[in-house]
């Protein structure tokens, strides 16, 4: 289809999502399905859970959140369910404002974002359909019609709860227009939309001065009022502040602790009441969900004057910290470089997990943990087995610092410090070493920064730098043994030979001259000791690899050095280790012979192939490994 077809096609979606009728109409539509008639918080929830919940490791991971938030699943976890899903059930949190408390780039303001956009898809869904007085400016729920005194019976008949009055435009509406006759009045579906303010409101506070609380709750329309004669009539009224337009979904207050006294105020009635006050009317009723964020220097500022208790104890705080998790890390700068248009530039494997090592150190806090460091801290975070700690150990230290995460190195200034790394370099791509660099340069441009943090940003990115030398070291080591593929394979066998025999107390038949030997310890000790198997533990990482074998024969498979990672590891870093001299020779000598040359072309081949490098950086990949393992 050309654009103008798919222009059309859409145009005719949107129209079949049209609908009109009665409120006899909608009456039958909330008997059939009576989750119509749900609060806006019931259906942020269920949007929520509509998306999907899948169990991880006892917790619940909302799949709502996973394309635009990463790393966060336990707090997301407590916010669903503590908030959203208690809102929900029309429990009294329900009537909080939702504050989002946390340091700056952690989150917050995408968190809201998805949910309002969330909701506008939603909304276009048969599961997310809702209705509303046609013509009402507050989009209101069309069972405020019915008389308080029918409410009860009504309620019980339909099996849902009626709660709110009509709002004055709609009270005039039905005497003028329908005589009263509300079983007349016209219904519409609404498609909740930010753009044409349906259902989702922003507030954003500028200058207190020039800033008018109408902003809120409307204004009056001067125009109007020599026609109808008086403020309090309601078609001299305009019911277009956020609050007015964010009925029956959801109102965000950004920096909401910046705002001005007097906009805050309106608040206290809406969260308890469902209610606030406009010109000259009587209260107007609303069902909206409030979400708030704010940073933690304003809110300790906020929650230290008096005169805001009123208001404090009226809100849900939910703390958002930093993602913790390096590989979730990567995940958030390789979405916001995607988003550039730099995409010409080819960023060499590694370098944002370098970058990432970096961020997460300056979030962590030192574990009271005997033999736990930060580097060890930081993988257990991510997932990885450290030797000598266990799940419960993790769990422990998760609980050992409740704000750890809300101070470090925010995604933005990593995420400025690797553009402007993609800006200044001349070549093709950038490695890890460039955006290290640029780390490195930024800490002096940093406002925030003090010397203090500074000194141990900097340890943090010498840290970052080793860990990177480890994994280019590794890197080059895969890509060499795959060309000696064979030599693995050999190694492996050498090696399962003997310790079969170790383990059955039997000997090993030389291949060549048919001598029986023992097993050949020193061989067996030295592909153990490259992932730090002591004396002790030799015995059992025998045996543990005969039953691995074992149970694959019995599958059926086959086991080869790859299988089992531990092992995979051993026999890479053995080979690795063999193979230093040979490596060196190849990576650094100035003028390579044929064989050295054919090698060298290999093993860049396979870095290209295998492992995502373009030719310029899996070349420099080459020679600083050679200069790693000169030094």
């Amino acid at each position: 289809m050309d654009i103008f077809e798919r222009i059309s096609q859409h145009r005719a979606e949107e129209e079949k999502l049209q609908w009109t009728g009665t409120f006899r109409d909608y009456v039958e539509i909330v008997r059939n399905n009576p989750r119509v008639a749900r609060t806006a918080h019931a259906r942020v929830y269920d949007m929520i859970a509509w998306h999907g919940i899948r169990e991880e490791d006892g917790r619940k991971k909302y799949l709502f959140f996973e394309e635009g938030i990463f790393g966060l699943d336990r707090t997301i976890e407590k916010l669903v369910e503590e908030y959203f899903h208690s809102a929900a059930r029309r429990l009294d949190v329900r009537k909080r404002i939702l504050l989002l408390m946390g340091p700056v780039s952690g989150g917050k303001s995408t968190i809201v974002t998805m949910l309002k956009r969330g909701l506008e898809r939603y909304s276009r869904t048969d599961e997310g359909a809702l209705y509303a007085i046609k013509g009402c400016p507050m989009h209101e729920e069309p069972l405020h019609l019915v008389p308080a005194e029918l409410r009860p019976e009504i309620e019980q008949e339909l099996g849902v709860k009626i709660e709110g009055n009509l709002c004055p435009a709609c009270q005039m509406m039905l005497e003028t227009e329908y005589g009263g006759e509300i079983e007349n009045v016209a219904v519409e579906r609404i498609l909740l939309s930010e753009d044409k303010r349906i259902g989702i409101g922003t507030f954003s506070p500028s200058d207190p001065k020039s800033q008018d609380i109408a902003d809120l709750t409307g204004s009056i329309d001067f125009s109007t009022i020599t026609e109808y004669g008086s403020e309090s009539d309601p078609r001299a009224y305009r019911f277009d502040g956020e609050l007015n337009k964010a009925n029956r979904g959801v109102m965000e207050f950004q920096e909401m602790l910046k705002c001005d006294e007097k906009f805050l105020w309106n608040l206290l009635s809406l969260t308890q009441e469902g209610n606030f006050k406009a010109g000259r009317f009587a209260l107007i009723s609303a069902d909206e969900l409030i979400i708030a964020h704010t940073n933690e220097a304003e809110y300790r500022a906020f929650i230290s004057n008096k005169k805001n208790e009123a208001l404090q104890s009226r809100m849900i705080v939910m703390p958002i910290p930093y993602n913790l998790r390096v590989s979730e890390e990567e995940k958030i700068y390789a979405k916001l470089i995607q988003q550039s248009d730099m995409q010409h530039i080819h960023i060499a494997p590694h370098t944002l997990r370098t970058a990432s090592i970096f961020s997460i150190l300056t979030r962590l806090k030192e574990s009271k943990k005997q033999g736990m460091d930060l580097i060890k801290k930081m993988r257990m975070y991510d997932g990885e087995a450290v030797e000598g700690f266990k799940d419960a150990d993790l769990k422990e230290m998760q609980q050992e610092y409740p704000d750890e995460g809300m101070s470090g190195i925010d995604p933005r200034y990593v995420v400025n410090r690797i553009s402007s790394a993609l800006i200044r370099h001349d070549a093709p791509c950038i490695n890890a070493l460039d955006v290290l660099r640029s780390l490195k340069d930024g800490l002096d441009q940093h406002p925030a920064i003090t010397k203090e943090d500074r000194d141990r940003y900097l340890n943090f990115i010498a840290i970052a730098r080793k860990e990177y030398d480890e994994i280019a070291k590794k890197e080059v080591q895969k890509a060499f043994v795959y060309s000696f593929e064979e030599s693995a394979k050999t190694l492996f066998e050498n090696y399962v030979d003997n310790i079969e025999a170790y383990c059955n107390w039997t000997k090993i038949k030389d291949p060549l001259t048919g001598e029986e030997l023992d097993p050949d310890e020193r061989l067996m000790r030295s592909i153990e000791e490259q992932i730090g198997i002591s004396e002790n533990a030799k015995k059992a990482f025998r045996e543990e690899i005969l039953i691995r074998i074992s149970t694959y024969s019995r599958k059926g498979k086959k086991f080869d050095y790859s299988s089992h990672e531990r092992l995979r590891e051993a026999i890479e870093k053995k080979l690795f280790a063999d193979l230093k001299d040979i490596v060196k020779l190849t990576t650094t000598t100035k003028t390579p012979n044929e064989q050295q040359l054919r090698r060298i072309n290999e093993v860049s081949q396979q870095l290209i192939d295998e492992h995502g490098y373009c030719p310029v950086c899996a070349n420099e990949l080459l020679r600083y490994v050679g200069s790693l393992l000169n030094r």
